[in-house]
């Protein structure tokens, strides 16, 4: 894919910016449709996929390299890609949903985490962890700095608290497709990688463990869990490159 693609015109941001928002709307009923010990994640799937076509979006995730639902749900040690079933959310679980839309040719993609009911302290603290290296990440997704700088500062925030981003998983650029360049890394060094220019439209998604980093792929062959077992958590946002710093798209 050339190079030519990563920089976005004003008419291409404000179609992921539609998108963006019938995303987020999604995502928030998801979340608000949760119920301890009823809900599965086949029933979010469904209500996701019906929420988006009623919005004038597309799936962006279904048929994807051959993905068969619309929405991620991935519990507890899954980190991402889990296949939504009818396995029951019970009481203390983390559910990660993640899904792209497309809207009008274009692209966007987040993902939060969820408590279900009530969960311990640790893994509140970790969806929350999870959540604020995202806005550290924000904070230097500038025009002039580069991507190591958005790992480094998730890498940073997290490590503080005795967590780590998961090996080998990053997030990406995004607009035409739901995977363009760059490569988008939750950890690295300042100062190394692309350099951020406006017009850029990136997905910065923190996916961050409890235990240690290394990662396997499930029997499924979609989902991909921490090899230790422990939790995980995943809080993802699409956001494009300014003059004046960076926008989110994905919010209502």
């Amino acid at each position: 894919m050339r190079s030519s693609t990563l920089i976005k015109t004003p008419e291409e941001i404000a179609r992921i910016r539609k998108a963006g928002r019938i995303l987020a709307r999604v995502l928030k009923a998801c979340a608000e449709a949760i119920e301890p010990n009823r809900t599965t994640g086949a029933e979010l799937n469904a209500l996701a996929e019906r929420l988006v076509l009623e919005m004038g979006g597309f799936p962006a995730f279904k048929g994807y390299r051959l993905y068969p639902a619309a929405l991620c749900v991935s519990i507890n040690e899954t980190i991402v890609h889990g296949l939504p079933d009818n396995r029951v959310l019970r009481e203390g679980d983390l559910v990660s949903l993640d899904m792209g839309v497309f809207y009008e040719g274009y692209c966007a993609d987040a993902a939060l985490t969820v408590a279900v009911g009530r969960v311990d302290y640790p893994r509140k603290r970790l969806m929350r962890v999870t959540e604020e290296a995202f806005y550290e990440a924000l904070k230097v997704a500038q025009a002039g700095n580069t991507i190591g700088d958005i790992g480094a500062a998730i890498q940073g925030y997290v490590e503080q608290f005795g967590f780590r981003p998961a090996h080998g998983l990053a997030g990406h650029g995004v607009g035409r497709y739901v995977h363009e360049p760059p490569e988008v890394p939750n950890e690295g060094e300042p100062g190394e990688g692309p350099r951020l220019q406006p017009g850029m439209v990136l997905a910065i998604e923190p996916m961050i463990v409890m235990g240690k980093p290394d990662v396997a792929v499930a029997e499924d062959g979609w989902a991909i869990i921490t090899a230790d077992r422990q939790p995980a958590s995943h809080y993802e946002h699409t956001i494009v490159i300014t003059e004046n710093g960076a926008e989110i798209l994905t919010v209502e």
